[in-house]
């Protein structure tokens, strides 16, 4: 009988988040933006990715939402660079959800532009919750090593896009990638695979297009 209700009040939970998650949508739909959901696992480089994209984001408006456990180091760095952000901090919550995405909407008061959510560090909850987006934007990296896909199917499963992150550094790590692409294409037959490099700024380029192709449609 208990399992039976921990079941209900679960489904409860899930509804109400993509109840939000779809009302959300609509609004910033309606508002002009175009909502991505950046998600990956700590130190995959998400930050440093999105620096390089908004870099290259001419005539588009970007706007972000900085999703943390604790401390703001990374929201400090985009107001630092004109970007118009704001931080939302979980306390321990793994991922971010749809009330609190809502919340920070309401609070950034956006308009025609692109909306950037930097989900917390972690390939498993994100990948399970809508908050609002449009599209999911992976980043992976070479030296989480190529069996990443296998290990976390979900994250590469939802993805719209995927971000192949440190590929100057593929001389100098064991990373197969006909085996990572492999378990990719198992999963996921559509989202392109982007190799890119935060240090070399090679690839952003490519992946400007792909957003702004999004966007136009």
């Amino acid at each position: 009988m208990s399992e039976n209700k921990e079941i209900e009040i679960l489904l409860s939970v899930y509804d109400k988040n993509e109840e939000i998650a779809a009302l959300t949508n609509t609004k910033l739909t309606n508002s002009g933006i175009y909502a991505i959901n950046v998600m990956g696992a700590p130190g995959a480089g998400k930050t440093t990715s999105l620096i390089e994209i908004v870099k290259r984001l001419n005539n588009v408006t970007p706007y972000v939402i900085e999703g943390d456990i604790e401390a703001d180091f990374d929201t400090k760095t985009l107001l630092a660079l004109g970007v118009k952000a704001i931080q939302i901090n979980t306390g321990g919550a793994c991922h971010l959800d749809s009330p609190l995405i809502d919340k920070a909407v309401e609070d950034l008061k956006l308009s025609n532009g692109v909306l950037f959510i930097e989900n917390i560090g972690n390939l498993v909850c994100p990948a399970e919750f809508m908050i609002g987006e449009h599209a999911k934007l992976l980043v992976s990296t070479v030296t989480e090593g190529s069996d990443k896909p296998y290990k976390y199917p979900l994250a590469f499963e939802k993805a719209d896009i995927i971000l192949l992150n440190k590929c100057d550094l593929l001389p100098y790590v064991d990373f197969d990638e006909e085996f990572f692409m492999k378990g990719v294409r198992a999963l996921n037959k559509n989202a392109p695979v982007i190799k890119v490099s935060g240090k070399t700024e090679e690839g952003f380029d490519e992946v400007v297009s792909w957003i702004m192709e999004k966007v136009k449609k």
